[in-house]
């Protein structure tokens, strides 16, 4: 009897060749020959799939990455993503150039108070009370 799907041809195939994961999944090895035997010459073609988008991809690697995936298996997913791989990201803006912290306007000399310790609640900067002008 031949395989219905892609998934089912793969499974018995690997019952055929694996007398382990034959025991294991409870599935004669003479059943998974069969199959292959019936298989032969057919193709399990499906049409196009969507190609991963790029958003989607990052997002993945960035996931490994701060699970501590093995290298091997990053490096493999950004070359199916098209990355190129070393190298330094450039800067968003500035032609290359890394901005101070704090982040200045054009014409100021100097960051404020604001903008150096953030600007939470926990941490506003407040005027000194007192004194007649």
């Amino acid at each position: 009897m031949p395989s219905k799907t892609k998934a089912q041809h793969n499974l018995m195939a690997m019952v055929a060749n694996d007398p382990a994961a034959s025991k294991r999944l409870g599935i004669p090895q003479k059943v998974g020959k069969e199959f292959m035997q019936a298989d032969k010459g057919r193709k399990f073609n499906q049409g196009g799939e969507m190609k991963e988008s790029k958003a989607m991809m990052g997002k993945e690697i960035a996931f490994m990455k701060k699970k501590g995936a093995p290298k091997s298996m990053i490096k493999h997913e950004m070359a199916e993503a098209g990355m190129k791989k070393g190298g330094v990201a450039k800067k968003m803006m500035g032609g290359g150039k890394a901005y101070a912290a704090g982040g200045l306007a054009a014409g100021h000399k100097a960051a404020d108070g604001i903008a150096k310790k953030g600007k939470t609640k926990a941490m506003q900067v407040r005027m000194m009370g007192g004194g007649k002008c």
